[in-house]
């Protein structure tokens, strides 16, 4: 399980890196409407949620520490912020034609929460590696105690 719980986890920062792709690919294309964030959006609302519980199942099933499961879980609760900040910097973004200073700044945020989710995700993958290593040196160590 604890392979599992790896590959999950390096999906997820897979899937992050994806998202960061598909923002600017919604950025830069022309002409820009709502239609331009589609996939951005998908992959946001659906694959990145989706494979942030089972990360956090599969860190759960796999033994992990308690810290580590609450840190893999973190990244459910930036979801919800991400969303959040769209919410509000919509609210007080102006008109469906323009945005305010105050909208753009809070819609600003998106991008830097983007960041710490996929900070969050890498320390994540990092120590899921450590954790699916430690049966490895355990039975090395078992091995070892065996033969002298």
């Amino acid at each position: 399980m604890r392979k599992v719980y790896v590959i999950v986890t390096g999906l997820l920062m897979a899937a992050l890196v994806v998202q960061f792709y598909l923002a600017a690919v919604g950025a830069f294309a022309k002409p820009q409407d709502d239609k331009s964030f589609a996939l951005h959006d998908l992959n946001g609302m659906m694959i990145i949620p989706v494979l942030a519980l089972l990360a956090t199942g599969a860190a759960a099933l796999a033994r992990a520490p308690g810290r580590l499961i609450g840190l893999t879980a973190l990244p459910i609760g930036l979801i919800v912020l991400q969303v959040l900040i769209v919410a509000v910097g919509r609210g007080i973004g102006g008109t469906e034609d323009t945005t305010t200073t105050a909208g753009l700044v809070i819609l600003g945020l998106h991008a830097l929460n983007g960041l710490a989710m996929m900070g969050v995700v890498g320390a994540v993958l990092r120590r899921a590696r450590q954790h699916a290593a430690e049966p490895g040196k355990q039975e090395r160590a078992r091995v070892a105690e065996n033969v002298a």
